[in-house]
């Protein structure tokens, strides 16, 4: 069949214009070539499809047969064609990105409000997981992109960075009044607090705990949360000391709401950024979206 395809556009072309000479002069080829085409096809077919008139051929019963198959076969291939065209017309394509409900909403939503602006034809699937899991969703190649905290090792992984993000300890200025009343170990805060941190699947949480283990920090009361913002919204309420990142309550913090916990050792801050499979074929959506946050970034 695959040294059949050019003999059936000839087939097609004739059928339609009836025509032996209109055919030649559609497809700009001889008329001896065109009836070369049709006896190859008929041949390899062993059928007849073309019967002479007086003004010019008509398609035998077999060739009606044939040609209702191909006609439905060439109205496909164009259809695919104007979609194709479509699609490079007006940009369309499919986005698949995995995050955290935490990075989601504190860095990839502002990204995609202003791309979805450019690009506004483009399907964008989230996938809201632990950075963990985003990885090996990544890995997987379940994902074209993954938002996540620079992991230690970058196997067969691009990472671009969109710059750091610095943990700190938080809470109200009353719940640290009231600590220090009901306490006598107002100083060491981290055994005398409740302790407010991600779940132990979130990538946060197992830096965090690096932090408490290496400086040899030991917690009495210990409060799991699941996302980022509760854990901002109990330390606001003054249920205990929260670990969060820096930059998702600069305006809690300078509107005094929530206040810094000075720690005896600075934790060292971590890079944020996109993360996609080295040497694989993107697509022109996946494509675009990399171009767009690489002009965006510092």
């Amino acid at each position: 069949m695959e040294q059949n395809l050019s003999l059936y556009r000839v087939f097609y072309t004739v059928a339609n214009a009836g025509n032996i000479s209109k055919a030649a002069e559609q497809l700009y080829i001889s008329q001896p070539a065109i009836s070369k085409s049709i006896r190859k096809l008929e041949q390899s077919l062993d059928v007849t499809l073309f019967s002479r008139n007086s003004r010019g051929v008509q398609l035998t019963e077999e060739g009606e047969i044939l040609y209702d198959y191909v006609q439905k076969a060439f109205y496909s291939l164009q259809m695919g064609e104007s979609r194709i065209k479509k699609i490079n017309d007006l940009g369309i394509g499919h986005l698949h990105i995995g995050v955290s409900t935490t990075l989601c909403k504190y860095m990839l939503l502002p990204y995609l409000q202003e791309f979805i602006k450019l690009h506004p034809h483009v399907k964008i699937t989230i996938e809201c997981q632990s950075t963990n899991h985003t990885l090996q969703l990544l890995k997987e190649n379940k994902i074209d992109l993954g938002l996540i905290g620079e992991p230690e090792r970058l196997h067969h992984i691009h990472f671009d960075s969109l710059g750091e993000i610095e943990d700190i300890f938080v809470s109200t200025s009353s719940y640290l009044d009231n600590l220090s009343l009901r306490t006598n170990h107002k100083d060491d805060i981290f055994h005398t607090a409740t302790l407010m941190l991600l779940d132990k699947e979130n990538m946060t949480r197992q830096y965090i705990d690096d932090y408490l283990s290496m400086h040899h920090i030991e917690t009495n009361n210990l409060l799991e949360v699941s996302t980022m913002d509760l854990l901002i919204e109990f330390a606001k309420i003054g249920l205990g000391v929260a670990c969060v990142i820096r930059q998702f309550v600069e305006k809690e913090l300078n509107a005094k709401t929530l206040v810094e916990i000075p720690l005896p050792f600075p934790i060292h801050k971590r890079n944020i950024g996109f993360a996609f499979l080295d040497n694989l074929q993107q697509t022109t959506a996946v494509k675009d979206f990399i171009d767009f946050y690489n002009s965006k970034r510092p």
